[in-house]
């Protein structure tokens, strides 16, 4: 990696707003992209997927806008990655939101909320660990983060359950965070999560600063 700040892109599918996330990589000391297509992606240090939404119309503007097979490709060579909220979503097999076939990058798929007491689940909760990770570090070990979603994310099969680095209770438990070699992904929002949050990026932007550099 080149010597200054690492370089970040961010995956622009028209699923959400960009520019608090944006926001956060900067002051984390990243040098931030925008991608519009697969074709621009390049060679960053650090590649992040955010969206809210539903899971067919995104995958519908990956596809056209030529995102999956580079988004893909990057996760299989294990470079560093960061999926949140639909973005972490999307990584799973499927979504029973709309029936939509997603990246089937990880095992499981997006189910509706299960006893949710309210839908979207909106507001702050907790985001309890099952594991150290390098993103959480400095981070209290039940800390809360900020979340806007209805369905969530459920690996499968015991590879499944390997990848899940934290959970939340909306109704019943959820994986809110999961973690594969230099990937991971949050339900939460931690561009709007205030100083924990803002935390998490930038120990994800830590990690991306050497080549040797993990998530794990």
């Amino acid at each position: 990696m080149a010597s200054g700040a690492p370089r970040v892109v961010v995956v622009d599918y028209g699923a959400g707003n960009l520019v608090s996330i944006e926001q956060a990589l900067t002051a984390a000391g990243a040098s931030v992209d925008r991608a519009i297509t697969g074709a621009v992606i390049g060679d960053p240090d650090l590649l992040v997927v955010p969206g809210v939404g539903a899971a067919a119309p995104a995958m519908d503007r990956l596809r056209e806008d030529g995102f999956i097979d580079p988004i893909r490709a990057w996760i299989e060579a294990d470079r560093p990655f960061l999926g949140i909220c639909l973005g972490l979503q999307l990584l799973y097999e499927g979504s029973d939101e709309d029936g939509a076939e997603t990246l089937g990058i990880l095992p499981g798929r997006t189910v509706r909320l299960d006893r949710a007491p309210t839908l979207p689940h909106i507001g702050w909760n907790q985001v309890v660990r099952r594991r150290a990770h390098a993103a959480f570090a400095g981070i209290a070990d039940d800390a809360d983060f900020y979340f806007v979603h209805s369905y969530v994310g459920r690996p499968e099969g015991a590879s499944g359950d390997e990848l899940i680095l934290a959970d939340t209770t909306h109704g019943s438990p959820f994986a809110s965070a999961v973690a594969r070699g230099r990937l991971l992904g949050v339900q939460f929002h931690p561009e709007r999560s205030g100083t924990d949050g803002l935390r998490l990026i930038a120990n994800v932007v830590a990690a991306a600063r050497t080549a040797a550099g993990s998530l794990a």
